[in-house]
C-alpha cells in the first residue's frame, strides 16, 4: 500500500516507517529527535536518563511530558491484573539478570513494591520517588513512543502511513498483513491479521529471554516470569493502550480490561492452546 519505506535502528529495535511518499529531512530529523529524547527519559539502560537519576539520587526530577500519561495507564493495568504489573519492576527485572549491562546473571526473584501508588507520583510538574527504586516502562512505554511518532509523520504527510517498532505499529490507510509470529518457532505464523487503521502490539516469552526459563515478562508480586502464556497479540485504537493490553494479557484481568478498553486479542498459552476475544478469531490458522 505504500510506496517509500525508511528503515533504521533505535532504542534496540528495527524501526520502519512506510509511507506513500519520501520523508524529507526535517521530518526524518524530528522523528529521530522524538525518540532520541524519549530514550533519554525513560531507559533504564541509559546512565544519563532521568529514570536511571531518580534510581540514583532519588528524590525528584522535572517530570517527563509523557509521565502522567504512562502512570494512567499503569494504574488502570495494576487494578486490572491484581497488582501483577507495576512500573517499579526495574530492579526486579535487573536482579533476574535484565540489567543495564545485559549481564543475565539471575540472582532471585525480588517483588516490586506494591504500593508504587504512593511512592512514586507525578504531581505539581515533578516525578518523586519516595524509596529507592527503578522504573521500568516496557510494558507500556515502546506503544506510546509509537504513537508519539505515528502523530508526528500522520501530521505533515499525506495518505497510507505505518510506523512499526519491532512489531509494535500503527496504521492509517491500510489494510497492512501483519503475520502473528509463532512465540515458539518464528519461521511460523498463527494466523494474519490486517488492520485498517489503529494499532497492532505484540508480546511473547521468546524475545527477551535467557538463562532457565528466564524472560522479561515478570509478575511484580513475586518477581517471577510468567509461566502460563506464551504470546499475545492486541489491536487498539492506539498504541500505548495495545501495547499495555499486550502485557496485561499475560495475567488473569487482562481479558476484562480489554473488552472495557474495547480492544481485540488473541494470546497462546504455554501449552498450545489459542484464546481470543470476539473478533480476534478472525484471521488465525484453524
Amino acid at each position: 500500500m505504500s510506496t517509500a519505506r525508511w528503515v533504521f535502528d533505535a532504542i534496540g529495535t528495527r524501526w520502519e516507517i512506510e509511507t506513500a511518499q519520501q520523508l524529507d529531512p526535517v521530518l526524518r530529523a524530528d522523528v529521530t529527535a522524538c525518540i532520541d529524547r524519549y530514550d533519554r527519559e525513560w531507559s533504564r539502560f541509559r546512565p544519563d536518563s532521568v529514570v536511571s537519576r531518580l534510581a540514583r539520587d532519588g528524590d525528584s526530577v522535572p517530570a517527563p511530558p509523557d509521565a502522567a500519561a504512562l502512570l494512567e495507564v499503569y494504574r488502570a493495568l495494576d487494578a486490572a491484573t491484581g497488582g501483577a504489573v507495576n512500573p517499579l519492576v526495574g530492579d526486579a527485572l535487573a536482579r533476574r539478570g535484565y540489567d543495564a549491562a545485559y549481564g543475565f546473571t539471575d540472582l532471585g526473584p525480588q517483588p516490586a513494591p506494591d504500593d508504587w501508588t504512593s511512592v512514586l507520583v507525578c504531581a505539581d510538574g515533578m516525578l518523586r520517588l519516595a524509596v529507592p527504586a527503578t522504573i521500568d516502562v516496557g510494558a507500556v512505554g515502546k506503544g506510546r513512543l509509537v504513537d508519539l511518532v505515528a502523530d508526528l509523520v500522520e501530521a505533515r504527510v499525506a495518505g497510507p502511513v505505518v510506523v512499526d517498532a519491532g512489531g509494535d505499529m500503527r496504521v492509517r490507510g491500510g489494510p497492512v498483513r501483519v503475520a502473528l509470529e509463532h512465540p515458539y518457532d518464528p519461521t511460523r505464523a498463527i494466523g494474519v491479521w490486517e488492520p485498517d487503521s489503529g494499532a497492532l502490539c505484540a508480546s511473547a516469552v521468546n524475545r527477551r529471554a535467557w538463562g532457565d526459563g528466564l524472560h522479561h515478562v515478570l509478575d511484580a508480586r513475586t518477581g517471577e516470569p510468567v509461566r502460563t502464556i506464551a504470546a499475545t497479540w492486541v489491536r487498539a485504537d492506539d498504541a500505548m493502550h495495545a501495547d499495555a493490553l499486550a502485557t496485561a494479557l499475560f495475567f488473569d484481568g487482562g481479558p476484562e480490561l480489554a473488552y472495557r478498553w474495547g480492544a481485540v486479542w488473541a494470546r497462546m498459552t504455554t501449552a498450545g492452546r489459542i484464546e481470543f476475544s470476539p473478533g480476534g478469531e478472525e484471521g488465525l490458522f484453524r
